[in-house]
């Protein structure tokens, strides 16, 4: 094989899938890794894609089989392993050539990296890759962060890879440094809170309803037939009704109700409190993910807290639906409001309509309302998209049965925090008039911090107790 349009460093499940896929669309492409042993195997699986594929043992190697300027993809663990890959491979590297950090990689990482390649003549690019093994085999959506010139390279070889909708690609340069890795957390973020809402919506008919994994399964696979068709509903449909061939009980039913996080949920919320952005759906997905790591406090609190429930009738599948239709707006409107505050925090520019398009095929989030969104978010301009019409005849109709459910599980003694986050988060953004002149004299009773009147200007001190 001539020299390669691009290599990807780290050949574990995302890495290869990538190989795999520029490969198959005729890209030439080296590969390279830590355990040099994982190389020979992976060409050898490869299969007739191999034809495009080459193995290099060595950096030394894998970087001079690369035509220039170079494209180097890491998909390795973020952090210090990505620090020290740099530190390795950067002597070897000329003007003009750009790696890429295609990992779940923590923002303000990727900013420091940026800053430390400028001048250097080389370009650091971090890109948000999304869909699992599966679509970075067959095409992910990708958020690409970095330099016009990066850009410019990586352009021919990212699009041929990407997932498609409506035979567009699902990748776009969203801004500069770490930008594209700031959108993939939210992203993120956002499957949190979609995922939680789901499984509040499982607990309700599995415990009050009584109903089996399989026939929840089935209601759910009804409802990926209208306005929640999605990626995570059709999937989550498939778990409810794969049978373990061991015990034949529902798979899912043999779970430790136990899950784990990788962070970039956190790192969501961690943002938004640094932005000043309410992120409460997202908050309560990461939070309950927190208590079900606590297994053995909630198994002992089971016996000992009261749970005060009351009889409460459970709303109708349909109503469930629009219940979680409604949770799934607030929480993507949610996200992109963290998007629009980063853009103006860090001067970006994201095009968040671009953002909401790109994600629709390819990506763990992908579903119908996304064209939906895109439009809404196209419609705000500036301004808050919640403001935007279409929103509020779209929640009209479906407003009452979110209250309805969040309102049957409180009853019941169920937890639904990521639903009844997500209705505050949208009763507080419609009070003209909120609660916090309350907290105002508060603060200025203990702490003289002071307040502003509605009636003069100027801050003001309470004579408080007068």
């Amino acid at each position: 094989m001539s020299k390669a349009r691009i290599g990807v460093y780290g050949l574990g499940t995302m890495g290869s899938a990538l190989a795999l896929n520029f490969a198959s669309r005729g890209i030439p492409t080296a590969v390279c890794n830590r355990e040099i042993d994982w190389i020979a195997p992976f060409l050898q699986e490869a299969g007739p894609l191999a034809d495009h594929l080459s193995g290099a043992e060595t950096l030394q190697a894998f970087v001079a089989s690369l035509e220039t300027p170079r494209l180097i993809l890491m998909m390795i663990p973020s952090g210090a392993p990505i620090d020290a890959m740099i530190a390795q491979m950067q002597p070897l590297l000329d003007a003009g050539d750009t790696l890429i950090d295609a990992g779940n990689a923590d923002f303000n990482d990727t900013r420091r990296r940026s800053s430390d390649f400028a001048g250097t003549g080389l370009h650091f690019v971090g890109m948000g890759v999304s869909g699992g093994e599966e679509g970075a085999r067959t095409g992910p959506s990708m958020m690409v962060g970095g330099s016009e010139h990066s850009w410019a390279q990586l352009r021919p070889v990212l699009e041929p890879i990407a997932a498609e909708f409506q035979g567009l690609p699902c990748v776009a340069h969203v801004g500069p440094d770490g930008a594209g890795h700031f959108v993939k957390t939210v992203h993120n973020g956002i499957e949190y809170a979609d995922m939680q809402m789901i499984a509040e919506v499982y607990g309700l008919l599995r415990d009050h309803a009584g109903m089996p994994a399989a026939d929840i399964g089935a209601v759910l696979a009804g409802w990926n037939d209208g306005p929640l068709s999605s990626y995570l509903i059709e999937t989550t449909a498939k778990v409810l009704q794969t049978i373990d061939p061991e015990t034949g009980k529902p798979l899912v039913d043999l779970i430790q109700d136990q899950a784990g996080q990788k962070g970039t949920g956190r790192w969501t919320l961690i943002e938004a409190l640094k932005l000043g952005q309410s992120a409460s759906t997202i908050e309560a997905a990461v939070g309950a993910r927190a208590w079900s790591s606590a297994k053995e406090a909630r198994v002992a609190a089971a016996d000992v807290l009261p749970a005060g429930a009351l009889d409460v009738v459970l709303p109708a599948p349909d109503v469930l639906a629009q219940a979680l239709f409604a949770g799934r707006i607030l929480a993507h409107i949610q996200g992109f409001e963290i998007l629009r505050a980063a853009s103006a925090e860090f001067t970006w520019a994201l095009g968040l309509a671009e953002i909401a398009e790109i994600w629709r095929a390819g990506c763990i989030i992908r579903s119908s309302f996304l064209d939906d969104l895109a439009e809404m978010l196209r419609a705000s301009g500036s301004e808050p998209v919640l403001l935007v019409p279409a929103v509020g005849e779209l929640l009209t109709p479906i407003l009452p049965a979110l209250r309805q459910t969040v309102s049957a599980a409180m009853q019941a003694g169920l937890p639904m925090p990521a639903m009844a986050a997500a209705l505050s988060w949208y009763d507080s953004a419609r009070q003209a008039r909120g609660t916090a002149n309350l907290i105002q004299g508060q603060r200025d009773a203990f702490g003289a911090h002071g307040f502003r009147r509605v009636d003069h200007d100027g801050v003001h001190h309470g004579n408080w107790g007068a």
